[in-house]
């Protein structure tokens, strides 16, 4: 072993030995220190839990006193706040108090005014009664006076009354009426008379028959044909009965289509010029007739589009005012009377004001059912607006056309001026013709319904019907009467008779007085 390990072995052990006598020394001086601060912080705890202790007593007697300050003033407020109340709630008392007093004064009022009202009701019972008692006597002494009982009395002043109220009634009924027609007849004859003036039209009757001439009476057999076989081509084609009968040199086409008789009538011209008369033929023709009636119809239609100034027509209505040439009414060539018709109303719309395009166009298919009634249900009327309407036609011109013949009520002014147009064209004289029985009957019904009113002795039919005279008993109606009378019957004649223009009611009252100078 070097004596160098040995100096640091010997070092070493120095030191742990140095170390085993300082541990003890150091750990009693550590103890030392550590009691000391122990007690040192012992102390401060003890100080500082006395002064805590301190600090809260105080606090307690400083909190105290402040509740004690805070109960004071609550319990002062809560005083004076009771005190209000109470003072408050005496005074309440005091002004219900008032109030029953006063209730109390004002029950005994009103019980005193009651006891005096029934006082006084009772007085005014017996008034009554006295009143009573004396009306009763007093009825008495007039029904002895004047021969006459209540009833009787009631019954004479009624009629009275009632006579004066009737004359009253008439005259005044009278007045009004003479007044408003002198106006009213005056601007409407200006009116008609100026569209009527302005509008100037021929009449000519058309016929259900077509008379074709003939070059001589040998082409009648012609006509006929081998055991009939050509007469009876053309009216299968055609629709038209032939009549062929010893009328010299002429056959007469029978039909109530005209468009059908028009188509036969040229398809005979046709033959008649050519002279080859046989079924092939008669077809050709029949075709070549068809398409030129079809093309007149379409001119015919424009013809009055054009001449009454209407544009925008729909194609399919234009055809059907072209197929209006061919129809009839009472004789009256329809289209004529649609274009006549329209020229009316618009002279007359022009004349108050109104559309006058409008009412031409309305005017002009006012009868547009006429073109297709025989191939279609129901009235014209329903076709027409049907047709309109399938057309696009405005509602103006639908409702005119379905006014025109009072089917519903005219609302507008148009409605009213094509009925005006259309009665005027129709009653124009010569432009239409009237069955004979139905004319009859029309004059026999109009003098039945003027002869079933009480008071009316005769009365007599002239003007053909557009006039009725009636003569009644004197006995019996009044002059005052007259009047009413005449406006009963003409509301009767109104809703049970149907008839063109209008009808004047004549009442005539004669009453004679004869005596002779001897």
């Amino acid at each position: 072993m070097s004596p160098t390990l040995i100096a640091i072995l010997s070092a070493l052990a120095g030191l742990v030995i140095g170390a085993l006598i300082m541990f003890p020394i150091a750990v009693n001086y550590r103890k030392r220190v550590a009691e000391k601060e122990i007690s040192s912080a012992e102390e401060e705890a003890k100080r500082i839990i006395n002064e805590s202790i301190k600090n809260a007593e105080s606090k307690q007697r400083e909190m105290l006193l402040e509740a004690k300050e805070e109960i004071h003033k609550n319990r002062s407020e809560a005083e004076k706040e009771l005190k209000e109340r109470r003072s408050d709630v005496q005074k309440q008392e005091r002004r219900l108090q008032q109030k029953e007093e006063n209730l109390d004064k004002k029950t005994e009022a009103i019980e005193k005014k009651e006891e005096s009202l029934n006082k006084k009701l009772a007085n005014a019972d017996a008034l009554n009664q006295e009143v009573k008692d004396i009306k009763a006597s007093q009825l008495k002494m007039l029904e002895k006076i004047s021969g006459f009982t209540v009833e009787e009395a009631k019954e004479y002043i009624i009629k009275n009354v009632e006579a004066e109220v009737r004359h009253e009634t008439a005259m005044k009924i009278m007045e009004i009426e003479t007044q408003l027609k002198e106006e009213s007849d005056q601007r409407a004859r200006e009116i008609i008379a100026t569209a009527i003036q302005r509008c100037a039209a021929d009449h000519a009757a058309e016929t259900t028959v077509s008379v074709v001439p003939l070059p001589n009476d040998e082409m009648k057999g012609r006509i006929i044909g081998r055991e009939g076989r050509n007469i009876r081509s053309i009216e299968t084609l055609t629709g038209v009965d032939l009549i062929i009968d010893d009328t010299p040199e002429a056959i007469t086409l029978s039909g109530f289509d005209p468009v059908r008789r028009e188509i036969a009538r040229l398809t005979l011209e046709k033959l008649i010029a050519d002279g080859r008369i046989h079924p092939t033929r008669i077809e050709e023709m029949y075709e070549k007739s068809r398409r030129e009636v079809e093309h007149t119809i379409k001119s015919e239609g424009e013809r009055a589009t054009f001449e009454t100034g209407i544009h925008g027509l729909h194609g399919e209505l234009v055809k059907l005012l072209g197929r209006q040439k061919y129809r009839t009414s009472y004789g009256q060539n329809v289209l004529n009377h649609s274009i006549e018709v329209a020229h009316i109303a618009g002279l007359m719309a022009a004349e108050l004001g109104e559309d006058v395009t409008l009412a031409k166009r309305a005017g002009l298919l006012h009868d547009l059912g006429k073109a297709v009634d025989h191939e279609m249900e129901g009235s014209h009327v329903s076709i027409g607006v049907e047709l309109a309407r399938k057309y696009k036609e405005s509602p103006q011109v639908i409702h005119a056309i379905e006014a025109h013949h009072g089917d519903v009520e005219a609302k507008t002014v148009i409605a009213c001026l094509v009925q005006a147009a259309d009665a005027i064209s129709a009653a124009r004289p010569g432009a239409r013709r009237e069955n004979l029985e139905n004319y009859i009957k029309r004059l026999e019904k109009l003098e039945e319904i003027t002869g079933s009113f009480p008071g009316v002795d005769k009365s007599y039919a002239i003007q053909a019907g557009r006039e009725v005279r009636i003569m009644v008993k004197p006995e019996e109606v009044t002059e005052d009467s007259m009047i009413l009378l005449a406006r009963d019957i003409a509301k009767k004649l109104e809703d049970e008779l149907e008839y063109p223009g209008q009808i004047k009611v004549n009442i005539i009252r004669e009453t004679k007085a004869v005596d002779y100078a001897k």
